[in-house]
């Protein structure tokens, strides 16, 4: 008896430090994914700054010093890093999520404007004023090509497949279509006067792009590079985004200081809800539940239930916000099952916990089968 109780407490006991490995695993390793998801970085073009904002509190936690004229903004798919656009230094900051600091600056050409990052988080785009898309490594924060696109680049965004980057072009109304595998342009779109704002669905079949001197949101179909539909919103759009679903586009309206909602499926204005003044970026979080809107007039953030299409809460951030962003989505799988699953840069693609490198996906597998 006394052998079998010794070997049953060595068992319960061996369970027990599994239990907590794992556990300590998941809060090392996923600790910084946990953060990105709860975090929105706010681009504030007077200041020379980013505010870091907890939705957990609706409150600003860090104020980051970056370069002149911060305007687009991405974050790494795991969570790591937010790369800033600095439109009047030439230059891409790059900040840790971890510590809230620049820790590396990257030169670009002219005019960076929008940034967007490859879900495999190996490459950053940047859309150009000078009428060029820059391409970064986000290895070596280094530049690694220029393209030509012939008009003033102002955002830019990537298909869920990494294949094909979108960049709304102000300058001459086109959309330039860039194949990632070579960056070269593959196509370019007419779209309204001066498209402005540019995003892709969660399935990537379309892309939503905004047109600033009108009232009108064009729909464009990826798979054959033309405008599908065309919705009317308030004046001046700007920023757009969709939610993890799908199932909706939110419109940014500068002028009007609203947001257009609009139903994907029919392509038709659900919702418009009152915000700040001169509300131009939108960004929703990564489970969809509320959208974030920076009011560049007002010096805040507005923050909308998208189950209600309410404004819950007023942000001060700081001045003449324009862009904003969140960190990893929900719309990837949380976390391998298999080891085959962390290969060939595929731990770059879960959402939670973050890995820092393909050995830490396979021992978080080989915690989860024991």
């Amino acid at each position: 008896m006394t052998s079998f109780t010794q070997k049953f407490s060595k068992l319960i006991f061996g369970a027990a430090i599994r239990v907590v490995t794992l556990a300590l695993f998941l809060v090392v390793f996923g600790a910084s994914a946990a953060l990105a998801q709860t975090r929105a970085y706010v681009t504030n073009l007077n200041d020379d700054t980013v505010s870091v904002i907890d939705p957990a509190t609706n409150t600003v936690v860090a104020t980051v010093p970056v370069g002149d004229g911060p305007t687009g903004i991405a974050i790494t798919p795991n969570g790591a890093f937010a790369y800033v656009a600095n439109r009047f230094r030439d230059s891409v900051s790059v900040i840790s999520a971890a510590t809230n600091t620049v820790v590396a600056t990257v030169p670009i050409v002219a005019g960076p404007f929008g940034i967007a990052i490859t879900p495999n988080g190996a490459f950053a785009y940047v859309a150009n004023l000078d009428g060029t898309v820059s391409v970064i490594d986000t290895a070596t924060n280094t530049l690694i090509a220029t393209i030509p696109t012939g008009t003033d680049g102002t955002s830019i965004a990537i298909t869920p497949n990494g294949a094909f980057a979108y960049t709304a072009g102000f300058v001459i109304g086109t959309v330039t279509v860039i194949d990632t595998a070579t960056n070269t342009v593959t196509a370019t779109v007419p779209v309204g006067v001066a498209p402005v704002g540019v995003a892709i669905t969660p399935n990537g079949a379309f892309a939503y792009v905004t047109d600033y001197f009108s009232t009108d949101l064009f729909v464009i179909s990826t798979a054959t590079n033309t405008v599908v539909a065309t919705v009317t919103v308030g004046n001046n759009p700007f920023g757009v985004d969709i939610t993890p679903n799908g199932a909706f586009a939110y419109v940014a309206n500068e002028s009007s200081g609203t947001v257009s909602v609009i139903a994907t499926a029919t392509n038709t204005v659900a919702a418009t809800v009152p915000v700040g003044a001169g509300s131009q970026g939108v960004a929703i979080n990564p489970n969809g539940d509320f959208t974030y809107v920076a009011n560049r007039f007002d010096n805040t953030v507005s923050v909308i239930s998208t189950a209600t299409n309410t404004v819950v809460a007023t942000i001060p951030v700081g001045g003449l916000p324009q862009f904003i962003a969140f960190g990893v989505g929900t719309s990837g799988p949380t976390g391998p099952t298999s080891k085959d699953q962390c290969k060939h840069g595929g731990w770059q693609t879960f959402t939670n916990p973050t890995f820092r490198n393909q050995g830490d996906c396979v021992s978080f597998v080989n915690h989860l089968n024991h």
